[in-house]
């Protein structure tokens, strides 16, 4: 059987009866960026791969399919043998080209687990092109969407979870990690849904002030309240024939969950302080970070909630997909950068766990090309703000082809716990820093829960609340910042949340006025 039988087009990719995963091939970097994200599909567990300059040829879906060509990589084969489900056999080629598995050199076989190729294994050929090596559990589709980005089985198949539910009207709930697209994903059922031709309208349950919480989402009749001087509008009307994305729903008051499960059962609310009810039209998408299965979350509103439920995996199991987030994130920040980013950089980028995802991602890569801009060295260690004793892969050495390969992928260190009475001001100013002022990633930082965090900003004699900075400050800082909402919460010292919020609550307003 010729290795052609194996590409992405061929029938025998499907192996009859068997249920193993596939072995995929991507392009997580090379010199010409049109090619990061082109794969090649091993379905055969038993299948021997020949990789050299001329083979085997990658491609993207739909697209042509080309060999890595690059003149840096041998015309010598680096053999790749699958194991059944055991995992593979990488074989470097008796040349002076440099192999690198996860950063480490290696000069002999080594064999590769099945675990160590469910995290996804970053190979790198001649110190140009870096491959990533994982399973795929389907075959490569042409299913884009906008924003959501990625080549690998999880990506594929999100998209056509996305595309699926949005043909419905059921409520969805998103879970995953703090950074990991969850708006992106919300917006993207929104725009495939028939409501698409009306706004989304997005409310951070978690910013949410708890006494004027159902007055936010349900509005409230004029005198309900003191202040109240006129009937209020609330978010559920303002997503009238739309679509209403509740973010941070762990975070809902515990006296509102009540009144949102209303509103999911009967479709009906009352405004604070109203004589009637009022019908809902608006399609519920919720999404958390946290474990929603315990005490603290009401249990019937979770089983409303989850009629259709999405879960957004960690950038750390889906590695193949960094290579191009890294080419989408800089297109969409319009970041310029040089023609060649280094090669030793971007592998680093590849290894690293990124305990924040997507977003920390987004955040480091501004780091570097300012620093590059600078003229200044890019310290990728420095800029994530992992130790590099930490992060550095352990030492590789020749091994015997039954050996295993000592080396993992680059591992951000632990947060330290810590009591709230032990914690600065200066520590809590600093971790908010060190991630764009975004709360969730500073209370990991700190190794606290969100609410701690909460309780610290509270009492911070540095850090304000949105809502209580003067309009005017606000709105020219948020001009100077050309409507960066990161840059602006650094310069104001408010949470880059809380500052989004009230940001388009001045917008509604100017545009009312």
């Amino acid at each position: 059987m010729s290795f052609s039988d194996h590409t992405m087009t061929s029938p025998s990719l499907l192996v009859a009866g068997s249920n193993s995963p596939m072995l995929g091939l991507t392009i997580a970097w090379h010199p010409d960026s049109n090619r990061v994200g082109e794969q090649f599909i091993v379905a055969d567990p038993q299948a021997e791969m020949e990789l050299s300059r001329f083979s085997p040829a990658f491609r993207l879906a739909g697209k042509d399919a080309l060999p890595l060509g690059h003149g840096g990589i041998s015309r010598e084969a680096l053999r790749i043998q699958r194991n059944g489900d055991q995992g593979v056999l990488i074989t470097p080629p008796a040349s002076r080209m440099v192999v690198e598995v996860n950063g480490v050199p290696i000069h002999a076989a080594v064999h590769i687990t099945q675990e160590q190729l469910s995290k996804g294994l970053i190979l790198g050929l001649g110190r140009a092109v870096l491959l990533c090596l994982h399973w795929m559990q389907c075959l490569p589709k042409m299913n884009e969407m906008e924003g959501v980005i990625g080549v690998g089985s999880s990506a594929i198949l999100l998209r056509d979870q996305i595309r699926q539910v949005a043909n419905t009207d059921f409520p969805v709930l998103l879970l995953g990690e703090t950074g990991t697209g969850k708006e992106i994903a919300a917006r993207g059922i929104h725009q495939h849904s028939q409501r698409r031709h009306s706004q989304m309208v997005t409310v951070n349950m978690a910013a949410l002030n708890e006494s004027l919480a159902a007055a936010d989402l349900f509005g409230a009749a004029r005198g309900a309240y003191t202040g109240a001087q006129q009937a209020r509008k609330g978010l559920f009307a303002e997503a009238e024939n739309a679509t209403l994305f509740l973010d941070e729903i762990g975070n809902t008051p515990a006296s509102i969950q009540p009144m949102l499960l209303r509103v999911l059962e009967t479709g009906d609310y009352r405004p604070l302080g109203a004589a009637q009810d009022l019908h809902a039209s608006a399609r519920l998408i919720a999404a958390t970070d946290q474990d929603l299965y315990g005490e603290n979350f009401n249990q019937a509103l979770l089983r409303r909630l989850e009629s259709f439920v999405i879960h957004l995996p960690p950038l750390r199991e889906r590695r193949e997909d960094i290579g191009v987030l890294i080419l989408y994130l800089l297109k969409q920040n319009k970041l310029e950068y040089p023609v060649s980013l280094p090669t030793s950089l971007i592998s680093d980028l590849l290894i690293y766990d990124w305990p924040g995802n997507i977003r920390q991602l987004s955040h480091v890569l501004r780091r570097i090309l300012l620093a590059l801009q600078a003229g200044q060295p890019a310290d990728f260690h420095q800029l994530v703000g992992a130790s590099k004793e930490r992060s550095s892969i352990a030492s590789a050495k020749p091994v015997t082809p039954t050996a295993s390969l000592a080396t993992k992928g680059i591992e951000a260190p632990p947060a330290v716990r810590k009591k709230l009475a032990d914690l600065s001001e200066d520590d809590v100013l600093q971790a908010m820093v060190q991630h764009d002022w975004y709360i969730q990633g500073a209370a990991q930082e700190l190794g606290i829960s969100r609410p701690s965090m909460y309780k610290l900003l509270e009492q911070h004699s540095q850090i304000r609340k949105a809502e209580q900075i003067p309009v005017a400050e606000l709105r020219a800082v948020l001009d100077a910042s050309q409507g960066i909402i990161e840059q602006a919460a650094h310069k104001l010292k408010t949470p880059a949340e809380s500052l989004r919020r009230y940001a388009r609550i001045i917008a509604i307003s100017a545009l009312s006025g």
